[in-house]
């Protein structure tokens, strides 16, 4: 469990470089930041051994054929702690949060894509699964704020600090090309993905012993990766160390004519940690973090409902989180969980956003 640490300004700046750029060495932001090399290192180390921040490496689902979902899962009492527990474990999920005040509970799954010989879906599994009584998922069509990092945590550099830090970003395709492992995804860069997700800023001799490859090789794969947009770094950081406590998941329907217009100004709103349009009821996704529940209804009631063409909104608060981006560094109620079929090399891949 985290500790109560308290971030100061140089701890935002760092953060905030991290969110720039994960592996960028740290005498890289020192000259940045403009501290000693050793004081960016030490302020690092003290925040990841406490379990406060840490750089996670992300693969984008859609580049290497799979499905990223956002699931409700609706449960009895005495099951939602025990099944949270179970899919914290998984490698194929990730942002497990039993919802406030219920018995439902949410995560991201990710799963193989359409036509697929991999093993069944999680959800068949679930729906197996005593003490649930029902399934909601929706398919991520495409995200649509938040991917760079929320606003609450990327606001401490100026521009330039910025740009000193900032590589050229690669062009983004409107399909994203996916990776078959004939063309660049394979066994090996699985294992390299499933590396950096446990530590983002793993150094190179250690991703050489993971993966079997030499260490240029290990740096050329890393670099086409990224500038592929198949992989990519985010902090996995608290909200509430920021000082925004409340967090809310949002359901929003939302006519297609507006769908546009909706998610653009969403990703503009500094509320608004990651939002996505999905399949489903709901047509967009959101996850949004506030100071205390008055600010939740003040964004609900003025900016949100600015927007035009939100049918319906259904909105939950976020009793705790069970795991973010990344895996679990430490097990946790293993004991006690339900055990799942094991994952095939398909879903042990990196972890969705």
């Amino acid at each position: 469990m985290a500790q109560s640490v308290t971030l100061d300004a140089l701890d935002r700046r760092l953060i905030h470089a991290l969110q720039i750029d994960g592996r960028a060495s740290f005498s890289r932001i020192a000259t940045v930041l403009a501290v000693p090399e050793r004081t960016v290192a030490r302020r690092y180390h003290r925040l990841r051994s406490a379990l406060v921040v840490r750089v996670v490496g992300l693969v984008d689902s859609r580049r290497i054929g799979m499905l990223d979902w956002f699931v409700r899962i609706d449960c009895t009492p005495d099951a939602t702690d025990t099944l949270t527990a179970a899919l914290a474990q998984r490698d194929d999920t990730s942002w497990i949060a039993p919802l406030a005040g219920g018995t439902r509970l949410t995560c991201m799954v990710r799963t193989p894509g359409p036509g697929s010989d991999h093993e069944p879906l999680l959800f068949d599994h679930l729906l197996r699964t005593p003490g649930i009584r029902d399934i909601e998922a929706g398919c991520v069509l495409r995200p649509v704020a938040g991917v760079g990092g929320w606003a609450g945590r990327t606001s401490a550099l100026d521009a330039s600090e910025q740009a000193a830090l900032r590589s050229p970003a690669p062009e983004s395709p409107e399909r994203p090309e996916v990776l078959a492992e004939a063309s660049g995804w394979g066994e090996a860069e699985a294992r390299l993905a499933g590396e950096l997700a446990l530590d983002g800023r793993a150094d190179i001799a250690q991703l050489a012993a993971v993966t079997g490859w030499s260490a240029s090789t290990v740096r050329r794969h890393l670099a086409g990766l990224r500038d592929a947009g198949v992989l990519h770094f985010e902090v996995d950081v608290s909200p509430a160390h920021f000082g925004f406590p409340v967090e809310a998941l949002l359901w929003l329907e939302v006519a297609p004519a507006a769908l546009g217009e909706v998610t653009q100004a969403l990703s503009q709103q500094a509320a608004v940690a990651f939002a996505a349009v999905t399949t489903g009821r709901a047509s967009v996704f959101a996850m949004v973090q506030c100071r205390d529940v008055g600010a939740l209804y003040g964004y609900l009631a003025g900016e949100l409902a600015a927007l035009p063409g939100i049918g319906r909104v259904e909105s939950a608060l976020v009793q705790r989180r069970a795991k973010r981006a990344g895996p679990l560094l430490l097990p946790s109620m293993a004991e006690r969980t339900p055990r799942f079929p094991p994952r095939t090399a398909a879903y042990r891949s990196g972890h969705m956003r």
